[in-house]
């Protein structure tokens, strides 16, 4: 397979660079101190094109892949932003124009998808339960019908950027589990206002990842409309899986930027850093061979990830490509930016040098947005076949 960048994708990836270097390391240490989302660094992201690769160029997106969109989140992730960068491209041109691109009405798709390229709406799903976790069929969140329209009641949590989003795009059952065939049975997507009467959310206090929000989801007998449903009533099962795998490509550029990005700052540490007989740090093996080995690992683990990507892009399934590339690369990532914090020492451990905002943040990713768990019984059961475990 080949992955030479063709002229169109190197501009792509040259405009990205230009941009996560634009917004780089003290900017998002300023917006992780205030927790705050990085506004400015969106508008830039949308403003250059780089937010719509994916999207439709019927609705003002550049009609490109899922490939452009992973080397675009990487470039950015490794300018300064780390694994978070890739939260902000889940939440909106995945949640929102994923969702609505390929599953969402012709009116849907014209009203909301200019104003998602454009920076002008920020959106977010409400997928994890307390209650079911990871096993997401066990969900209890209920759309009743009414009339021709829905009542939903129900709790999420876990929830990312809800507190600067403008449209949620929620999970929820509309048939009971006992009185379907299946479990993958009577799930549908609606895409509803967050400031809608009987919606509230409640913040999480958190580790890391402080640029996006994380909140606690309330259905208080939230009127959905008909114009809102997304998908297929009572079918949404299989769409949903289609969101969530381009959230596993996405979820592993920003880390694969992250990783990148605290190797690089090991090295340039680590070249500068002068012990015994007045030699660089990185001139001994000692911190040599773990640096170039997490540096292996991460190109192992974008390699699955552009791969995943592509197979995406030609139509082909990807699902296992995807979830491999995810628990590699949260593993990568981990061991990278752990190794840059070892071959800094003390100052590894200190704020001005951004090791430990890198550790914060990219630690969320062993367990979100799916668990290496998970992932693993996946890979046993659907590449291996074994019988399921669970």
């Amino acid at each position: 397979m080949d992955f030479a960048l063709t002229e169109e994708q190197q501009m792509i990836v040259d405009t990205a660079r230009r941009v996560g270097k634009d917004y780089g390391l003290e900017y998002w240490a300023a917006q992780d101190k205030a927790k705050t989302f990085p506004k400015d660094c969106w508008n830039a992201i949308c403003e250059t094109g780089l937010a719509n690769v994916l999207l439709p160029e019927k609705y003002g997106g550049a009609g490109l892949g899922m490939l452009e969109m992973a080397l675009v989140v990487e470039a950015l992730a490794e300018g300064g932003a780390g694994s978070t960068l890739g939260q902000m491209f889940m939440i909106n041109p995945i949640f929102g124009g994923v969702s609505v691109a390929q599953f969402g009405t012709e009116e849907m798709k014209a009203k909301l998808i200019p104003k998602l390229a454009a920076g002008e709406l920020n959106f977010c799903m409400a997928l994890t339960e307390p209650d079911a976790g990871s096993n997401t069929l066990n969900m209890d969140t209920f759309a009743a019908a009414d009339g021709e329209g829905w009542r939903l009641r129900g709790q999420k949590i876990w929830i990312t950027g809800v507190s600067t989003a403008g449209k949620m795009l929620v999970v929820a059952r509309t048939q009971k589990a006992d009185e379907v065939e299946k479990p993958t049975q009577g799930i549908s997507m609606f895409m509803v206002d967050t400031d809608r009467e009987g919606l509230s959310h409640t913040p999480i206090e958190k580790l890391g990842t402080h640029t996006l929000s994380a909140s606690s989801v309330f259905f208080d007998d939230v009127r959905v409309e008909p114009h809102e449903l997304v998908g297929t009533l009572h079918g949404g099962w299989r769409e949903l899986l289609q969101v969530l795998n381009t959230e596993r490509i996405v979820t592993t550029a920003g880390l694969i930027g992250a990783g990148k990005l605290a190797t690089r700052l090991a090295v340039d540490y680590g070249n500068e850093r002068k012990v015994f007989r007045n030699r660089p740090v990185t001139a001994y093996q000692g911190v040599q061979f773990p640096l170039a080995e997490s540096h292996a690992e991460l190109e192992c683990a974008r390699m699955m990830n552009l791969r995943a990507a592509a197979q995406c892009d030609l139509g082909q399934p990807y699902g296992s490509e995807a979830n491999m590339a995810k628990l590699v690369a949260a593993r990568a990532t981990m061991h990278a930016i752990e190794r840059s914090m070892q071959t800094m020492g003390g100052m590894g451990y200190a704020r001005e040098y951004h090791v430990e905002r890198l550790w914060r943040d990219a630690r969320l990713f062993k367990f979100a947005p799916v668990s290496e768990e998970m992932i693993l019984n996946f890979i046993a059961i659907h590449d291996l076949g074994m019988p399921k475990s669970y």
